[in-house]
């Protein structure tokens, strides 16, 4: 399955996806470790959050986010995070899996905008699609759906939120649920 048909399959599901056949893999870093750590980085997480939104003040993205959350929880089973290479790769695996919580959903190798991708799962999901330490979330979940500056919003079909373009008068499409529907019906253009 390429990672255009695992998005949409994503956006489309109603139930949660299936662990892994092996389950969730354990944290082999204690609690009393991985806490402490966390909540060392919060703040400079939290300035960078707050940096990017000034950012967005300043150089206005096409697009404004409205709607809210339907808390169905598909975006935290299917994360998408660069497949990293080398020490540093080794460093940021052991990062995302170990003291953020994520786990690989997949083994496959997936290209998203020309990098290699992984498709991480969180751990701390829960039950009713609401997060267990939303305090202390990652940047990755602290800034989705993401709307950037430059190039197309990125989002789950069904996820509550819609990307308008801020002008009334902007060529540029809306980002919804009828949005995703017309490109999985529309031919490639490969």
């Amino acid at each position: 399955m390429n990672l255009e048909d695992l998005v949409f399959k994503a956006g489309d599901a109603t139930a949660p996806p299936k662990d892994p056949k092996d389950g969730i893999p354990k944290q082999w870093i204690p609690g009393w470790l991985r806490w402490p750590v966390r909540l060392f980085f919060l703040p400079f997480v939290l300035l960078d959050a707050a940096m990017q939104k000034i950012a967005h003040l300043l150089i206005r993205p096409p697009y404004k986010q409205v709607g809210q959350c339907k808390k169905r929880g598909n975006c935290c089973h299917y994360i998408l995070i660069r497949k990293p290479k080398g020490f540093f790769g080794w460093v940021f695996t052991l990062w995302n899996t170990q003291f953020l919580g994520f786990y690989n959903r997949s083994q496959e190798d997936y290209e998203n905008e020309g990098h290699k991708v992984l498709v991480m799962g969180c751990r701390y999901l829960k039950k009713d699609g609401s997060c267990k330490h939303h305090l202390l979330r990652p940047m990755v979940c602290r800034k989705w759906p993401v709307i950037s500056s430059f190039g197309y919003p990125r989002r789950l079909k069904g996820c509550g939120f819609t990307a308008v373009p801020r002008s009334k008068n902007s060529p540029l499409p809306i980002i919804d649920d009828k949005y995703f529907d017309d490109q999985k019906e529309s031919p490639s253009s490969e």
